[in-house]
C-alpha cells in the first residue's frame, strides 16, 4: 500500500519538512539559549557588582566588611578569580567577576574587589535560579518542536496527496501504453502548471508520436502484403504450368511457397497489430490436438503427452502457434525436437544453440532472428506465435534449457485478471 510505504514520495517530502523544521528550531533554539544565558550572566554579574559596591563603601567607612561578605587574601582567592584580577589594568579600585559552573553541583557568580594590600572583598552569588530557567527554556523549545512535528509531518504528507495522485495516474497511463493501449493519455491537470504537467504533456506527445509511427507501420505492412498477393497468385498460377519433371520448376515452386508463407505471415501480423483477431474457444483435448498438429507438420518431432487436459481454447490458433514453434525449432535449432504436453501447458524444445539474449530480453521481433548461429529466416514465426497467444489470453515464454537448447512454453491456463 502506497500510504504505508516508507519510501513513498509523500514520506520523503514529510521527512524533508521535518528535517527543515528541526533545523530551523535548532538554530532559533541555539540563538535563544545563548541570548538567555548571556542575559543570566549579566544579571548575576550586576548582582555581584552591586553587592561589592555596597560592601566597598561600608568597608571604606567602617573598616569592616558586611557579614555576608568575605575578606580574603590573594592565596585564598579561587585561581580563576585571581587570574581575572591579574588581568585588570588597575587593581586598586577594580572589580573582577568569575562564573563558576560545575553542573550539577553548583552554579556561582564570584566577585572580588581590592581593599588593601593583599586584601579582597569577595562575594559569591547563587546562579541556580537562572540555570533552572535556562533548562526550562530548553525543554520548552524541545517540546514545542515535537508538538510542531506532530502537525507538520501529517500536513506535509497530506499536502503531497495531489502530487502523488497525479504521479500515480501518469504511471498507470504509461503502463497502459506499454501494454499496448496506445489511445491512453494522461491528459491536462486542471490549472496546475508545474514540472509534473510538463512531464505529462511530454508523455502524451510521445504516446501520440508512437501511435502514429505504429499505425504507419501497420498500414505499410498490410498494404505491402495485399499488394504482393495479386502478383504472387499470378506467379503461383504460372508455376503450375511449368513441367513437373524440371529441376528449375521444383526450385521455383519451393521459393513461391516460401514467398506465399511470408505474405500470409505479414497479413496475419497486420491483423494482430490492428486487434482484428478474436478467439473462438471450444473444448479441446489438448494432447490429441497437439499430436495431430505435429504429425501433420511432417517433421521428425517427438511428442510426449502427460496428464493433458480438455482446455477451453481456440484450436485453430493453438495449431498455428504449435506449427510455428516446431518449424522454428527445426529451422534454427537442432535435433532432437521434443514437444511435451502437460495439463494445459505445451513445451517445445530443441537441442541447438538456444535463443539469443536479445530475444530472451525483449521478446520476438519481426524480421530478426537474433543470432546468426540460429540460422536465417524472417523472424516472423515467433512474432505470429506471440500475437496469437495474446489473442488466446495465454502466456508464451521463451527460455534456454539448463543443459542447452531453446525452450518455448505455451501456458493455456487462464491468467488472473
Amino acid at each position: 500500500m502506497d500510504f504505508l510505504n516508507p519510501r513513498a514520495l509523500r514520506w520523503k517530502i514529510a521527512a524533508l519538512a521535518a528535517v527543515a523544521c528541526c533545523a530551523v528550531a535548532t538554530v532559533i533554539g541555539f540563538l535563544v539559549h545563548d541570548a538567555t544565558r548571556e542575559r543570566g550572566l549579566d544579571v548575576g554579574t550586576d548582582r555581584a557588582l552591586t553587592r561589592l559596591t555596597a560592601a566597598d563603601r561600608e568597608f571604606s567607612r567602617t573598616g569592616k566588611a558586611p557579614a555576608d561578605i568575605d575578606v580574603r587574601s590573594t592565596a585564598e582567592l579561587p585561581e580563576a578569580l585571581a587570574r581575572e584580577f591579574a588581568a585588570l589594568p588597575d587593581r586598586e579600585g577594580g572589580y573582577a567577576t568569575w562564573y563558576d559552573a560545575k553542573p550539577p553541583n553548583w552554579y556561582w557568580m564570584w566577585g572580588a574587589a581590592a581593599v588593601g594590600d593583599d586584601q579582597f572583598l569577595v562575594v559569591r552569588d547563587d546562579m541556580s535560579a537562572e540555570v533552572r530557567s535556562l533548562q526550562l527554556l530548553d525543554r520548552s523549545i524541545v517540546k514545542s518542536v515535537l508538538v510542531a512535528l506532530l502537525f507538520v509531518v501529517p500536513l506535509a504528507a497530506a499536502a503531497t496527496e495531489p502530487i502523488n495522485r497525479r504521479l500515480r495516474h501518469g504511471a498507470r497511463t504509461a503502463r497502459r501504453i506499454a501494454d499496448g493501449d496506445l489511445d491512453a493519455r494522461i491528459g491536462p491537470a486542471g490549472r496546475a502548471r508545474d514540472e509534473i504537467t510538463e512531464m505529462a504533456a511530454a508523455v502524451d506527445d510521445m504516446a501520440a508520436a508512437l501511435q502514429r509511427k505504429l499505425e504507419n507501420e501497420r498500414r505499410f505492412t498490410a498494404d505491402v502484403a495485399h499488394e504482393l498477393r495479386t502478383p504472387l497468385m499470378g506467379l503461383v498460377t504460372a508455376a503450375g504450368l511449368l513441367p513437373d519433371d524440371d529441376e528449375a520448376t521444383g526450385l521455383v515452386r519451393d521459393r513461391l511457397r516460401a514467398l506465399n508463407a511470408l505474405v500470409e505471415d505479414l497479413l496475419e501480423i497486420s491483423r494482430l497489430d490492428a486487434g482484428a483477431e478474436r478467439s473462438r474457444p471450444d473444448p479441446v483435448p489438448l494432447g490429441d490436438l497437439v499430436a495431430d498438429v505435429v504429425r501433420r507438420t511432417g517433421t521428425d518431432t517427438r511428442v510426449t503427452v502427460g496428464a493433458a487436459e480438455v482446455v477451453e481454447t481456440d484450436p485453430r490458433r493453438v495449431e498455428r502457434i504449435v506449427v510455428n514453434l516446431v518449424t522454428n525449432a527445426h529451422r534454427h535449432g537442432a535435433a532432437p525436437v521434443e514437444v511435451t504436453v502437460t495439463g494445459a501447458r505445451i513445451a517445445v524444445r530443441d537441442h541447438g544453440p538456444g535463443f539469443p539474449p536479445d530475444l530472451l530480453e525483449r521478446g520476438p521481433q519481426r524480421f530478426r532472428t537474433g543470432a546468426s548461429e540460429r540460422g536465417r529466416g524472417h523472424g516472423l514465426g515467433l512474432t505470429v506465435a506471440q500475437g496469437q497467444s495474446e489473442v488466446l489470453g495465454a502466456r508464451l515464454t521463451f527460455a534456454n534449457a539448463p543443459d542447452g537448447g531453446a525452450l518455448a512454453t505455451l501456458d493455456l491456463a487462464p491468467r488472473p485478471a
